[in-house]
């Protein structure tokens, strides 16, 4: 406990939301859920960032008083780079591991969370936001795209088809031909895997190139027609190679501990300006490793 540290000690059992906006603190709500966000609230010696955390009496709550994270730390410190930013558009690459969007089980540390922090920080207005173009999977790293208005995210997804979408993929097994185009229907069952099917579904279209093959291995580039959801997870699993450590759809191995998945290049016409724009992103060390050369 450091000297600007307050403690407290609970009376009776609530939950720790209410027990911060009654007394003896009083806080508004913006302020108690400021505190969870910073993990600046500790019961019984243990940060918690849960609103809904359960109190009994006798409880020990301590409120740390930190100053917030910057936003350029927090970019840092979960490995989440800014690739672009101009005023309408940014393009960031997300490590692997970090989700694109909020879900039921976490809201804070995502992609989406920490670049709104960004841009409110580096134009110190709190209306500033970032709009979802498209998603990656929390195991996927790479380029993702996001508008700061909804119109710009409206025009961005209406020409979603036309954004050249490449991706990098070290897939168990070598592929029978070099290239080639891989075409299925796929659907989303209740247990949330996806499914290739004979008729209905959605059309998927992803097309290969065989870049290095090593071992057993192959490192694929991987260019989308369409982008429906695990769609490239799926072919590849149904073409017989599916992505290392990808267990959910078959891979029997996991020697990077991630998913060897990588959104590589991004490449669209400017909404705005009408300029052509191009991004890439270089394959991340621990997937080059599995098909490098001793």
């Amino acid at each position: 406990m450091k000297p600007d540290d307050r403690q407290f000690r609970v009376t009776s059992r609530c939950e720790l939301l209410p027990w911060l906006l009654g007394p003896p603190l009083g806080l508004s709500r913006k302020a108690a859920k400021d505190l969870l966000r910073y993990r600046s609230v500790h019961i019984q010696n243990r940060a918690t960032v849960r609103h809904d955390t359960a109190l009994e009496a006798g409880d020990v709550v301590t409120i740390a008083q930190r100053k917030p994270p910057t936003a350029d730390a927090t970019l840092d410190q979960l490995g989440l780079k800014i690739v672009h930013l101009d005023d309408v558009l940014v393009v960031i690459d997300k490590p692997a591991g970090l989700l694109s969007m909020g879900s039921d089980h976490e809201k804070e540390k995502t992609s989406h969370r920490i670049l709104n922090d960004y841009l409110k920080a580096l134009t110190k207005s709190r209306l500033q936001q970032a709009f979802i173009v498209h998603r990656l999977d929390r195991e996927t790293s790479g380029l993702m795209l996001f508008a700061r208005s909804p119109a710009i995210q409206a025009t961005l997804q209406a020409n979603w088809k036309r954004v050249t979408k490449k991706y990098l993929a070290v897939v168990e097994g070598v592929p029978s031909t070099p290239q080639g185009t891989l075409t299925d229907r796929l659907v989303e069952a209740k247990s949330m895997l996806v499914h290739r099917v004979d008729q209905g579904g959605e059309i998927a279209i992803t097309h290969f190139r065989a870049i290095v093959t090593r071992d057993g291995l192959a490192l694929l580039e991987l260019t989308l027609d369409t982008g429906r959801k695990h769609q490239i997870r799926v072919q590849l699993a149904g073409f017989g190679c599916p992505v290392v450590g990808d267990r959910k759809y078959g891979a029997r191995t996991d020697p990077a501990r991630r998913l060897a998945l990588h959104s590589c290049e991004l490449r669209f016409t400017h909404p705005v300006s009408g300029e052509p724009m191009e991004f890439r992103s270089a394959l991340p060390s621990r997937l080059r490793k599995l098909i490098a050369k001793n």
